[in-house]
């Protein structure tokens, strides 16, 4: 039982930490999905054609598919937890 306990308390350490993160994420994802079509990304995918933009410059936002799938991510970890939930709604309330 003493390692249950303990492998418990690292599991919800780690959660913790990572629910913390997600939720400092939300804003960044937000700004991508925003970002993604807008104007701004239109005159950035130009620059790039054009090569105005510096050859060491990182360009994964400049895909559609990059910030896309990382969208399409998102919504599949939140049906992920939305399931979770429903789970834990469903067959553990005696731990709650």
């Amino acid at each position: 039982m003493e390692q249950r306990l303990n492998h418990a308390d690292e599991i919800l350490t780690r959660l913790e930490a990572a629910m913390d993160e997600y939720e400092a994420l939300l804003e960044d994802l937000r700004l991508l999905d925003a970002y993604l079509g807008s104007p701004e990304w239109h005159a950035d995918r130009r620059a790039d054609e054009l090569n105005q933009l510096p050859q060491d410059l990182q360009r994964g936002v400049l895909s559609e598919d990059g910030i896309w799938n990382l969208l399409e991510r998102h919504h599949e970890a939140l049906e992920q937890m939305q399931e979770v939930l429903e789970n834990i709604d469903k067959h553990q309330t005696d731990i709650l």
